[in-house]
């Protein structure tokens, strides 16, 4: 990868966010948190007892990268379904304080909003309940997402497709989509679940660790077996670049044509809470790529973004004032590392 680092190009990166309009289309969630303390166990089972002093919801799913792309400072505009129920109503309320149109957002009656109720203490996580279908979207509603995306596009510098494996983006939706973007000439960035073929098509593939295994079918317990189990997704989506995100130890780039991949480490903070992380990586990867920056430049500015939200409780999100402050912890992460999987040059002369 041939690109070099340069920590002020990198925030005039940051600085071009705000001239991008995104539209995400994927699986809305609500998040919601029950806050309390717990000096007690129940006595009639041995669990604790939660005393709830606070409550709060926000957008999950796909909704998160809507946050993030809004608080990164781009433009968003979001489709997606909900059912036609208090949960729904609640979502489409928070997109409205974002200033996010919900003009996109389709009702489906015969569908739950999918809902994720956390009970949290202490900054810990004690018990998550889901309430949720995953059965794909009617053929009407479909329609009626595809003709939402029409009516998004123009203006769009990218689309990103945040598959939570709940029905929204079933495979034909995707190549529906994917189809309508390439005529219109809008790249697509996606986070993936658990298919391939659908995506054919895309320009950005954002799988973490355990979903390679899953999309190539191979198991993946070094460097070598990793490469190898991209080079098989890579088959499926030629010209598209791949970035693997391995939590502790970074992401690896797959630049679509280069010899070898890039290992870009994290810069090391504290971390409360990794829910969301992903969410904030494909905003900030894509962004990157959408203002003009290298596969590189943009993973940097992603691993800053991540760092800034692992330091939250609960899904949360990263400004560009928060990401410009760890920008310079991101580069010299890089240059400590010194490495480059397999042959090539290294990271460390990659920057400057």
């Amino acid at each position: 990868m041939s690109a070099r680092l340069d920590r002020a190009r990198l925030e005039r990166l940051l600085d071009r966010f705000s001239r991008l309009r995104v539209l995400v289309v994927g699986d809305v969630m609500l998040d919601e948190y029950l806050w309390g303390d717990v000096d007690r166990i129940n006595p009639e089972a041995p669990v604790p007892v939660v005393r709830v002093h606070d409550d709060s919801v926000e957008l999950g799913g796909a909704g998160n990268v809507v946050r993030n792309v809004v608080a990164m400072g781009a433009e968003c505009a979001f489709v997606s379904v909900v059912g036609k129920d208090e949960a729904g109503d609640h979502v489409i309320a928070l997109l409205e304080d974002l200033g996010v149109a919900s003009e996109g957002i389709l009702r489906a009656p015969e569908r739950p909003t999918t809902r994720k109720t956390r009970i949290e203490a202490r900054s810990q996580q004690l018990l998550r309940y889901d309430r949720e279908t995953t059965e794909p979207v009617a053929r009407e509603v479909a329609r009626g997402m595809a003709r939402a995306i029409d009516a998004a596009l123009p203006g769009c510098h990218g689309v990103i497709l945040e598959d939570y494996d709940k029905g929204v983006l079933p495979p034909a939706v995707v190549r529906d989509a994917i189809k309508r973007c390439n005529a219109a000439e809008v790249p697509v960035a996606v986070d993936p679940k658990q298919s391939v073929a659908p995506y054919k098509g895309a320009s950005l593939f954002k799988p973490n660790q355990r979903e390679v295994e899953l999309l190539s079918g191979q198991a993946v317990d070094g460097d070598a077996a990793l490469s190898r189990a991209v080079a098989r997704i890579q088959r499926a989506l030629p010209g598209a670049d791949l970035v693997v995100t391995r939590g502790a130890e970074g992401m690896s780039l797959y630049e679509a044509g280069a010899p070898e991949p890039t290992a870009v480490p994290i810069a090391r903070s504290e971390v409360f809470d990794i829910q969301g992380a992903g969410d904030t990586v494909i905003a900030a990867l894509s962004l990157g790529r959408w203002a003009g920056g290298s596969l590189l430049e943009a993973a940097v500015l992603a691993t800053a973004a991540a760092g800034v939200v692992v330091g939250k409780v609960g899904t949360a999100t990263a400004t560009p004032e928060e990401i410009r402050a760890l920008l310079p912890a991101a580069v010299d992460a890089v240059r400590a590392s010194g490495r480059r999987q397999g042959r090539g040059p290294s990271a460390k002369e990659a920057v400057r």
